[in-house]
């Protein structure tokens, strides 16, 4: 779950705002709001889609989406490339695996979100997240499906690539290109409460952190630390995936897709819902 925080407003000065318009004349803004003068559109309401909330990347829909999908290939390489050295051949202590692995992916996301490409994007590499930011107010409703489209494809590369690269041991048990699978005491129900839990705390969190200056700055070392501890302390029980694309690609290669289900859903509703309890308690607006 990631984004790119992005530049500090500019503080505005007393008196009423000038912005640009569309045929290049200045104009006042109106005191209620940026968008107050254009009345309601056809997304009005609490996840209204505004086009200029601080998660959405400059420029055209297409190379953010292709940003989107390159970054996360590389997050899954990566991640099939560190559990292909932890639990194949000569793996390292079991009991470090799930830590190990949580540093590892956690910093791969902090890095990927101040990146130049996780800046031109926003860093979302989970549709989940892209899905909790249009909630907030601050991403585009219309953008969800094709970052997500593009989130999914680039699971897949990433696990395919991996493949090419590492050889047949990847698919094989027990790494399986890397797919995630609950303990066996986990069912369905437990896994799916644990994977919307994560989302929706994680909602909170973006939308406590997307309301402040500094909480941008520290935002992808926040997103960084907390995938880590996910992953660490929930991957022996539920997976810890907490992210549709992170388990998209490995279970669809490994043919494991019996809960994938699970793992889709389960974020999905914890986003929504995050973003449902942000606006109750005021955090969504004022993230927005």
């Amino acid at each position: 779950m990631t984004l790119t925080p992005a530049p500090e407003p500019v503080v505005p000065r007393p008196g009423p705002e000038i912005r640009p318009t569309a045929t290049g004349h200045r104009a006042p803004e109106s005191p209620h709001g940026p968008d107050a003068d254009t009345g309601p559109g056809p997304d009005a309401g609490p996840g209204r889609d505004t086009g200029h909330g601080p998660d959405t990347g400059p420029g055209p829909l297409l190379p953010r989406a292709v940003c989107e999908a390159a970054l996360t290939a590389l997050l899954l390489f990566l991640i099939v490339t560190a559990v292909r050295w932890l639990v194949g051949p000569d793996p390292g202590a079991a009991a470090a695996r799930p830590a190990v692995l949580g540093a590892v992916v956690g910093t791969l996301l902090a890095l990927f979100m101040v990146s130049p490409p996780g800046r031109c994007s926003g860093g979302h590499l989970n549709p989940a997240v892209s899905l909790a930011l249009w909630r907030l107010g601050v991403f585009p409703g219309r953008e969800v499906v094709p970052y997500a489209v593009a989130q999914l494809a680039g699971s897949v590369f990433g696990v395919w690539c991996a493949g090419l690269v590492w050889g047949p041991v990847t698919a094989r048990p027990p790494v399986r290109h890397a797919s995630v699978r609950a303990d066996p005491a986990w069912g369905d129900a437990a896994v799916l409460a644990a994977e919307a839990g994560v989302l929706a705390g994680s909602t909170l969190m973006l939308a406590v952190l997307l309301a402040s200056p500094a909480g941008r700055r520290v935002l992808p070392y926040a997103v960084g630390l907390t995938t880590a501890l996910v992953i660490g302390v929930l991957g022996p029980l539920s997976g810890g995936s907490a992210n549709p694309a992170r388990q998209f690609g490995p279970a669809l290669l490994a043919g494991d897709t019996g809960r994938l289900w699970v793992y889709v859903l389960g974020p999905a509703v914890g986003a929504v819902l995050g973003a449902w309890l942000a606006g109750r308690t005021g955090l969504r607006r004022t993230a927005g």
